[in-house]
């Protein structure tokens, strides 16, 4: 895990965010790529070039942010692309090849029932990249126990394990996998993976109607530093990523929620 791609929206704890992202960097010695897109429509017989105006606005932005925060020794780049936020990043992902995206939950939505707002929901629909949600004004502490939440022990990507596995052994991390036997269970989900039961430090089998229940009803024992869920064309919270937004009614969490995936 070297790249770590941040988007930064607009809001009061963008700062927050991009500080987060980067006392995770550190204690990992990853490299972080602070990022914005932006967009612009240039009118015919305009003589200001509109779109460099706006890059260099969204260039200063970013510059101001870094600023703002303690890089301690870790390296930051900027980088602003024109375009939409999720082809702006599987373009930079496809340059660079990025290893985590660490976005705040709430992105630019200013409702408070919103758990992820559009930028970190349509990351999560529409690619394929790991990514690690932060909770408005969370301050980082290292990871030492997660609980990991699903309704299926069967994995078929052989990549979809491995930003755990890589945490797992960075910090020492624990991990207690919640299997939730969910009303529409087969016997075939009950068989764990092999690479997911390496990882086991325990692991507790409940019978709740949803996913999200389950976790709320086995949170408090665990008393995690993150939670880590899987997104499946058919798996966890398959309604929620059906759209761009996650309302608190539906999923939220005041930790960190890392979302595996793979390609």
């Amino acid at each position: 895990m070297k790249h770590i791609l941040v988007p930064i929206g607009s809001t009061e704890s963008a700062q927050k965010t991009l500080q987060y992202a980067i006392d995770f960097a550190d204690e990992i010695n990853a490299k972080v790529f602070v990022f914005r897109a932006y967009s612009a429509q240039s009118k015919a017989g305009t003589m200001i070039n509109v779109n460099r105006i706006i890059e260099r606005e969204t260039n200063l932005y970013l510059r101001t942010i870094v600023k703002s925060v303690d890089k301690k020794e870790v390296d930051v780049n900027l980088i602003s692309a024109k375009g939409t936020v999720v082809d702006s990043v599987l373009a930079i992902d496809e340059e660079l090849g990025i290893d985590l995206i660490i976005v705040g939950a709430k992105s630019n939505s200013i409702k408070e029932e919103v758990f992820l707002g559009k930028t970190a929901g349509s990351l999560v629909k529409q690619t394929d990249i790991t990514i690690l949600t932060v909770p408005e004004n969370y301050k980082y502490k290292p990871v030492k126990s997660i609980l990991m939440a699903f309704k299926s022990g069967n994995v078929k990507s052989k990549t979809a394990l491995k930003p755990l596995e890589f945490i797992v052994d960075k910090f020492e991390t624990t991990v207690n996998l919640l299997l939730v036997k969910t009303p529409s269970y087969s016997e075939e989900d009950l068989i764990i993976n092999k690479d997911l039961e390496k990882l086991q430090g325990t692991l507790t089998v409940t019978e709740n109607a949803t996913t999200f229940q389950g976790v709320l009803e086995h949170f408090q024992t665990h008393n995690p530093d993150m939670l880590c869920v899987f997104r499946r064309k058919r798996g966890f919270f398959k309604k929620l990523w059906e759209k761009n937004t996650v309302l608190k009614q539906e999923f939220h969490t005041s930790l960190p929620l890392l979302i595996l995936k793979g390609k």
